[in-house]
């Protein structure tokens, strides 16, 4: 339950069309700095990180074949702030009629982000709905988010792209989700692409697809993804070097490659 002094902290900066109701928490734990710092000065991320959660037993990799980068070469690293969406239930035809007003929740999810924080849509994978497009995005760079992953559809992609904003999603449509779905929460638990996330988990996102570091989980994968790191660093030398399989063996199980 939101407290009236947390309220009061945001309300003005809220759009308004989510009822207060429906926001789970305005603020969560995040990782600390230097934890983001450690993923970022490692390139591709993310095929190390999901070789980790093989290790650890941990479902958290989707492939950049589900969620498609609306460009590439980015990478980006921070904690997730989540909002879930659910069809209407009337048409858009109807509810113009009734002059129902637009449900999307995108905006207030913004106004209560920090700097650094990746926004991930739970839009029920429908690709033929947008939640994001260019006004969107204009909003999240202003809020100075790092990047946000849509589990449906997004549009204004030229737009998206001459802004340079990253963004994950699982299709592009002209067809607008204004009418079409309404926010039912936010920064309570949410699906992407078959992965359950919650606030605060660490999300990474890369040319070869995402990673949802689940928030207990974060230390030991960390340490696990350095010391992979490492070992591969030490691997690709010896490789460099023309040196035998025997030496390499000492260096790491060939298994493990």
């Amino acid at each position: 339950m939101i407290n009236s002094s947390e309220w009061e902290k945001y309300k003005d900066k809220l759009a308004g069309v989510i009822p207060k109701d429906r926001f789970v928490k305005l603020d969560f734990p995040r990782p600390p700095v230097e934890k983001i710092r450690q993923i970022n000065e490692i390139e591709d991320p993310t095929p190390t990180i999901s070789d980790v959660f093989d290790e650890l037993g941990i479902e958290g990799a989707i492939p950049a074949s589900l969620l498609k980068p609306t460009s590439s070469g980015k990478v980006v690293v921070g904690p997730a702030l989540t909002i879930r969406y659910v069809r209407e239930k009337y048409v858009p035809r109807q509810l113009m009629l009734d002059s129902s007003k637009g449900k999307l929740g995108d905006k207030d999810a913004y106004a209560i982000a920090q700097p650094g924080d990746v926004v991930i849509f739970d839009n029920g994978g429908r690709e033929n709905i947008s939640t994001m497009g260019g006004l969107s995005v204009r909003y999240a760079i202003n809020a100075k988010i790092n990047g946000c992953i849509v589990d449906g559809g997004i549009r204004d992609i030229s737009e998206i792209r001459h802004l340079d904003f990253p963004v994950w999603s699982r299709g592009v449509t002209p067809i607008s989700g204004k009418r079409r779905v309404e926010t039912v929460e936010i920064n309570g638990p949410v699906m992407c692409g078959g992965i359950k996330v919650m606030p605060g988990d660490l999300v990474v996102a890369d040319d070869n697809g995402i990673c949802f570091i689940p928030q207990e989980h974060i230390d030991k994968v960390i340490k696990l993804l350095i010391e992979a790191v490492k070992a591969e660093e030490k691997l690709t030398k010896a490789l460099n070097r023309g040196l035998s399989m025997k030496e390499m063996r000492s260096i790491i199980s060939p298994d493990k490659w």
